[in-house]
């Protein structure tokens, strides 16, 4: 939920509480096989140190330009989730030995339906597609009843598998329609509550069926009320045939629940445009949503003229909109370099991993990172470096000017340790992940 300082949600703790380590898993009571740890490393009180651990310190620039990154080795506590200690390396300290691997921050998936998924149980492929979206809802009201049986074990499963390339923090959609009801969200509920250790998450209860053609609008007035972030939409022209209404909806139900927002929009027509344009004006009239409002997709921006582009993206910074990009989709390459320029904020997820929309998806942000920086052309140390702030959620070690700003002491200790020297060669050979990260709020 959106909360105050003094009103803080479960999944506001977790997330606060949360920290991650390449190639180290702890449970309360277990201790999995590591590289990084043998029971003499653990300290008490839930107090951890870590020596040989890399970080980035500055640029290193030849003819104004930056050539190379500097990174050293430092020795790190964390306690209680925080980062308390950050020292210069103690190579002969009674602590977990990073081995030289590059600390970053954990990534984020910010676009994913962790709720509906073939990951995990018995493969199937996408099927053919007949009778466009429309088409599509009804073979999802024939496929949900048999997909919900076992949501909860799949989903487990697909954070598992997000967990293995580094993320620890997801931004999920979920189903709220009559077909599934809130069955679909109370099953995620579940699986989230399982891996609460080392995964936080942030809940978009998402109308895929329409918000009236299928009548879900009173299955989303109830989920508003439930432990979620966002109220979420899709395609209100083609879908529901009436942008406004469908528009006017969702913000009052975000503003009487104090919820975000964040609206599927696939539509690259005139309606598309339009949708985008009524939305930010809504934001506009209710300033309490700026900077809780995201369009998901948004590939109207993708068809637009250059000029056109950076008009849109200049209102949608004033409103304080944010755009989800899933990179690439289909022939559809969004234009996040001029987003940047005006300071829009971008994120990104997997989208739809092994699923009846899907086939495809590995479960890496970062090697939609390293798509991205293919796509622009991004190969300079600068460039390359300034790309990871799509898998961290635009955390990032280094300002624009070299001087280091991630990790502090008084951080939550959220991140990941990876094969590479920088933050560029992460982007840029993302094979180097150390498999599996976190935990969170581990009492040893």
């Amino acid at each position: 939920m959106m909360t105050s300082d003094n009103n803080i949600s479960r999944k506001d703790f977790i997330r606060n509480s949360a920290w991650a380590m390449a190639g180290l898993t702890l449970l309360p009571n277990i201790m999995t096989a590591s590289p990084f740890l043998d029971e003499k490393n653990i300290l008490a009180k839930g107090k951890l140190s870590l020596k040989n651990v890399r970080l980035e310190t500055g640029f290193e620039y030849q003819e104004g330009e930056v050539a190379s990154t500097k990174t050293d080795l430092f020795y790190i506590e964390v306690e209680h989730g925080k980062i308390t200690k950050i020292a210069p390396n103690q190579p002969h300290a009674k602590a977990v030995d990073g081995k030289g691997l590059l600390m970053l921050p954990a990534f984020k998936d910010m676009h994913i339906h962790l709720d509906k998924t073939f990951y995990g149980d018995q493969w199937q492929a996408v099927r053919k597609r007949t009778g466009g979206i429309k088409g599509m809802i009804e073979l999802e009201q024939k496929m949900l009843p048999e997909m919900l049986k076992n949501s909860t074990f799949k989903a487990e499963k697909l954070i598992e598998l997000l967990q293995s390339k580094g993320t620890s923090y997801a931004r999920s959609h979920v189903n709220i329609e009559p077909t599934s009801k809130l069955q679909s969200l109370k099953n995620l509920q579940k699986a989230l509550e399982n891996k609460k250790k080392g995964f936080g998450a942030e809940l978009v209860a998402f109308p895929q069926h329409g918000v009236f053609y299928t009548d879900s609008a009173p299955y989303l007035k109830e989920a508003a009320k439930m432990d979620i972030d966002f109220i979420g939409g899709v395609d209100p022209f083609n879908i529901d045939g009436n942008i406004e209404k469908v528009m006017d909806f969702t913000v009052q139900l975000a503003l009487d629940h104090q919820k975000g927002i964040d609206i599927h929009l696939h539509e690259t027509g005139d309606s598309g445009l339009k949708t985008v344009e009524y939305l930010i004006k809504k934001v506009n009239e209710n300033p309490s949503l700026k900077g809780k409002t995201y369009i998901s997709h948004c590939f109207i921006l993708a068809k637009l003229e250059n000029t056109q582009q950076e008009e849109i993206a200049e209102k949608l910074a004033e409103a304080q909109i944010g755009i989800v990009s899933t990179i690439p989709f289909g022939r559809m390459i969004m234009p996040i370099p001029t987003l940047y320029k005006h300071n829009v904020k971008v994120l990104t997820g997997n989208d739809s991993i092994v699923d009846h929309w899907n086939t495809f998806g590995t479960g890496s942000v970062l090697e939609k990172a390293n798509l991205m920086a293919q796509l622009y052309g991004y190969s300079t140390e600068f460039l390359l470096s300034r790309s990871l702030k799509l898998a961290t959620g635009n955390i990032l070690p280094l300002d624009d000017k070299g001087n280091q700003q991630w990790p502090k002491t008084g951080d939550q200790a959220d991140f990941v340790l990876l094969k590479a020297s920088c933050s560029a060669e992460a982007v840029s050979r993302i094979s180097n992940v150390e498999s599996l990260v976190h935990q969170g709020n581990v009492v040893f």
